[in-house]
């Protein structure tokens, strides 16, 4: 006679999940030594000291006000509540627009003022930061968007597995993107 000893159910994470976070974990890395090779060369010195347009604080504001949209909206869905969820998501998608945009207006301004990426070190680094981080909002944007368009199809009137975990994993690359600028915007006016 065989005996089968059964212990506790491990509980798995999703594969897609797994990778998103590996992929989190990567871009951490990737910001962290970004950050300090501009702390290293700063030191170095002939560094050029340039303002911190205000339109990358208002989209700073616009990034934490879209996060707690878009984590209300996740759990309106969760809820069952498409009607307030499809208009939550659309103006989700709308203030991840208006991101993009007060972002290019900073860098007009920024051109205003005289800084390029040939001005110094400084603007070079603050160019590749800024734009490494509008790389990863564009994937953030287009991630929100197919969420989006799934979401405003007349056929989204029952909760799916699927469904919720595509909204799980647009939503934390979001919250991680708009968490990544918050950090960088701090960091740069830190070390101006």
């Amino acid at each position: 006679m065989i005996t089968e000893i059964t212990g506790p159910k491990i509980k798995r994470i999703h594969p897609k999940k797994f990778a998103l976070w590996m992929a989190l974990v990567s871009m951490i890395m990737f910001f962290t030594a970004l950050t300090s090779a501009y702390i290293v060369r700063k030191a170095a010195g002939n560094w050029y000291a340039f303002e911190i347009p205000k339109e990358f604080f208002l989209s700073g504001g616009v990034a934490l006000v879209n996060s707690v949209l878009l984590h209300v909206a996740y759990r309106l869905y969760k809820e069952r509540n498409y009607t307030i969820f499809k208009l939550l998501i659309s103006l989700g998608f709308v203030l991840g627009v208006a991101f993009v945009v007060l972002q290019y207006l900073g860098w007009l301004a920024l051109n205003g003022q005289g800084v390029y990426a040939q001005t110094n070190q400084s603007s070079s680094f603050f160019l590749i930061l800024t734009l490494s981080h509008g790389l990863h909002v564009i994937g953030a944007i287009t991630a929100l968007m197919v969420s989006w368009i799934y979401a405003i199809r007349p056929s989204t009137t029952a909760w799916t597995e699927k469904r919720q975990l595509r909204l799980e994993l647009t939503f934390t690359f979001w919250h991680f993107v708009d968490i990544l600028w918050i950090y960088l915007l701090i960091f740069f006016w830190v070390q101006q």
